[in-house]
């Protein structure tokens, strides 16, 4: 930050230091639309556009595989700094970076349009909680959130009712500005600071938006989730982003998918795993009982001889493929519990029992004891 000792670039980002490329990008995405000036209030500009050009230089440096592996070894004393991000523009770090690539074409794609013409809105970002059940299903789930749209009393120019726009007086409509230096060796062409590229002033303030042109709204969106949905995938709302400028189009509503954890299952691609506790004797003489399936209860024969960690399928009552539709199986794990606890004539029918114990009807058992011989004999 200027005028103060620099944060550590992951942690601006909150990103850890082995982030991936895809992690770096989507951290910088996500602060640079949140603290984007245009979409503070206007108490919060100076502060949101600091945070914002500080994210800027935090992903200059982490997004260069060079530029990062010095910062690594020797910190901010490394990569010093290529650009002056807290005296520049907001608009002209946008035109850095390929915004279409990082942004998905959501972020007004200002790299590529001409200043002061029609512009996409922002993109949007929100997370969806679904439950295991959802995700077999499908569903509709209602989304609300807020964002910046049209004023209904300017039509999202600005301006006062009855009045226009005019054509910026220090560019002349242009969104740009040209400085000539070093003896008029060089011509540096820069957004125009008096219209911040828009090429058009408002003499007259619309009250209702105080001049912005936009005022935050709330909706209420409904989603389709397919069935077989994976936890982390996005499902886009076209035009449910905020409103473009100069005519441009709203932008999307990304919708990030969350799948809350279940207490009996756990999902193995379209596989679901859980673990169903059984007796000794249910192990060794076999046994019939209802354990839980996301439709409800299906009746489980256990064979006879069952080991533990043994696992039975339940074949197609998994989760459906999200592209086929076709469905995984269950997977039931049994775990053998040995009672802590075992009352006298429990104690006793089991000694009696284990004099009738036959080694060669335990295979593994003998197998074992057939190593452990060979090792104490050396073999």
């Amino acid at each position: 930050m200027a005028g103060g000792t620099k944060r550590d670039y992951y942690e601006v980002l909150g990103i850890q230091k082995g982030a991936s490329d895809d992690d770096v990008k989507r951290a910088y995405r996500k602060l640079a639309m949140k603290y984007h000036p245009d979409r503070a209030g206007d108490g919060e500009k100076s502060e949101a556009e600091g945070k914002f050009k500080e994210a800027a230089e935090a992903y200059e440096v982490l997004s260069d595989a060079h530029k990062r592996q010095r910062y690594d070894q020797f910190g901010h004393q490394g990569v010093g700094s290529a650009h002056d991000f807290q005296h520049m523009n907001v608009e002209d770090i946008f035109s850095m970076f390929n915004l279409d690539e990082l942004f998905g074409g959501g972020f007004g794609g200002r790299g590529r349009q001409r200043s002061g013409g029609p512009t996409r809105g922002y993109d949007l970002e929100t997370q969806v909680e679904l439950t295991l059940q959802e995700v077999s299903t499908g569903c509709e789930k209602t989304i609300e959130f807020e964002k910046r749209d049209h004023c209904t009393k300017c039509g999202g120019s600005g301006a006062k009712p009855g009045s226009k726009p005019m054509a910026c007086p220090q560019c002349g409509g242009a969104g740009q500005v040209a400085q000539v230096g070093f003896g008029g060796m060089f011509r540096m062409v820069t957004t125009c600071p008096n219209c911040r590229g828009r090429g058009q002033v408002i003499k007259e303030h619309c009250g209702n938006c105080g001049g912005t042109g936009k005022l935050l709204v709330k909706r209420k969106v409904s989603v389709k989730v397919p069935p077989g949905v994976h936890d982390g995938m996005a499902l886009r709302v076209q035009g449910e982003g905020e409103a473009g400028e100069m005519g441009g189009p709203s932008g999307d509503l990304h919708c990030y998918l969350q799948v809350k954890a279940n207490s009996i299952f756990t999902r193995h691609n379209n596989d679901l795993v859980c673990q169903v506790p059984i007796t000794f004797t249910q192990a060794a003489l076999g046994a019939r009982f209802e354990v839980p399936t996301l439709k409800g209860k299906e009746m489980l024969e256990i064979p006879s001889g069952s080991q533990h960690g043994e696992v039975i399928k339940l074949k197609g009552e998994g989760l459906p493929d999200l592209r086929s539709g076709r469905r995984g199986d269950q997977l039931v794990q049994v775990l053998i519990e040995v009672p802590k606890k075992l009352t006298e004539k429990q104690k006793e029918l089991l000694k009696q029992f284990a004099t009738t114990e036959d080694e060669a009807l335990m295979p593994q058992r003998k197998g074992f004891m057939d190593k452990l011989k060979s090792a104490i004999k050396g073999d």
